[in-house]
């Protein structure tokens, strides 16, 4: 049989790896836009603040010619797919038409760049691949002492915090109230705090016009001023690549991404779809959602192979898991947000505590600030977001498996949680946070 995927990345090349270990008599084909391959992108931006000691080669978890010397697969590079013929069941793009049996579209995301006046000018970067980030550890060389990121989302948080550490002046600018918009606005308050803490230079509800410069950047243009800039990084979000489908008939979502069943299954026979191009099933909200995570990608990938190659298996969805280190504070939530609750009509009910991460007489004790929401007649947990200096990840995983099993509040008080005085308290704090309830 003949598979073709489109797209060289994490969901891509799950499947393409499920493929030849599912079926002897495949005959898969991979197709790239770019030059890499199954590299990690959640790494960019740490590789410019030069904590991945092995440069960006360390990022790529396998070479290209790994794929077709070792596994068989027809691994192309710069190959962009521009049209999908459903009907012959062909993918062309310059200089190729490839036909399939069954097919993929793993075709990931890329970031949103505004058409703003001077937006071409030299040492304007956006960060999602290993090109990108290229140009700006290259840039970096020039050694810019003021750079701005426009955007308050993860990336832009992320760059914020390793170009600080890089000793930048740093100004973040969002265009609205807060940053870290997945989390309330109670909560994002630390993280503005620990911006300003750590000398960045923070604007918010300020919207960006354009840019000016002579041979590269030097000002950046808002609707309230005039920032000087060496260097500017655009980080406000991202977009599915699907634009090639539209006149396949291919169902989109609102966002834009592709409409997958729970088998990574299309509207259309022997059409699959996976990964940031793709909608996710939030178990929560029980609608199709999309947030473009890599754990998603890597998950609907491999439940993508092994349906196209023969096996039966299903996405289970997701709880709107994340979380983020930013300087000395980790963010996590999981489920709902109150924009998001309130948005479904849930009529909700909240816990908010400040509770030690560890027993307090053991040394090192830090402050986690807790806030849990639930449904206030069945005591459903909604939602979680975590925000302190050590035990965040313990806690936001756990809540995260309450959410996926539907837990109500005195579940959680209920569970048996490791305790030791370095580790927890007898209580730990989400359980004391659930026994705080009304």
């Amino acid at each position: 049989m003949k598979y073709v995927v489109i797209g060289g990345d994490a969901a891509g090349m799950s499947a393409a790896m499920q493929i030849i270990r599912q079926d002897d008599n495949a005959k898969v084909t991979t197709l790239e836009m770019g030059e890499y391959y199954s590299y990690a992108q959640c790494g960019l931006p740490y590789a410019v603040g030069g904590l991945v000691k092995g440069g960006l080669d360390d990022l790529v978890a396998r070479e290209v010619e790994t794929f077709r010397e070792k596994y068989g697969i027809d691994a192309r590079v710069n190959h962009e797919v521009k049209h999908v013929d459903i009907d012959e069941k062909v993918v062309s793009g310059d200089g190729f038409n490839i036909p399939y049996d069954r097919l993929l579209i793993a075709t990931g995301a890329s970031p949103i760049v505004p058409d703003w006046e001077g937006v071409d000018i030299d040492g304007i970067h956006s960060i999602k691949t290993i090109p990108d980030t290229e140009a700006i550890m290259n840039d970096m060389k020039k050694d810019p002492r003021h750079i701005v990121v426009i955007g308050g989302g993860y990336i832009g948080l992320e760059m914020a915090e390793n170009l600080v550490e890089q000793g930048k002046k740093v100004t973040l600018i969002q265009r609205g109230p807060q940053l870290g918009t997945i989390f309330d606005k109670e909560m994002a308050k630390l993280i503005h705090e620990e911006a300003t803490d750590h000398g960045v230079n923070l604007l918010l509800n300020e919207e960006v016009k354009g840019f000016k410069g002579e041979d590269r950047v030097q000002e950046v243009i808002t609707d309230k001023q005039t920032i000087k800039a060496d260097m500017v990084i655009v980080a406000i979000g991202v977009k599915p690549n699907t634009h090639f489908l539209k006149e396949t008939g291919i169902h989109l979502h609102e966002s834009g991404a592709i409409k997958v069943n729970a088998y990574m299954e299309t509207n259309i026979k022997d059409v699959y779809a996976a990964g940031d191009c793709a909608t996710q099933y939030h178990r929560i909200k029980e609608h199709d959602d999309f947030i473009p995570l890599g754990t998603h990608a890597n998950k609907q990938g491999r439940i993508a192979g092994l349906n196209m190659a023969g096996s039966t298996r299903t996405f289970k969805g997701i709880v709107g898991t994340s979380i983020l280190k930013f300087f000395s504070l980790t963010l996590g939530r999981c489920g709902l947000s109150q924009k998001e609750a309130d948005a479904l009509h849930i009529p909700t009910e909240f816990v908010d505590a400040e509770i030690p991460h560890h027993a307090t007489y053991y040394p090192g004790a830090e402050v986690l600030t807790i806030r849990l929401m639930y449904q206030r007649h069945t005591e459903q947990l909604l939602g979680a977001q975590i925000i302190g200096k050590e035990g965040v990840d313990k806690r936001v995983d756990v809540l995260a498996t309450a959410l996926y099993h539907k837990m109500t509040m005195e579940d959680l008080e209920n569970l048996d949680l490791a305790y030791a005085p370095p580790y927890n308290g007898v209580w730990d704090p989400i359980q004391q946070a659930a026994r705080r309830r009304g």
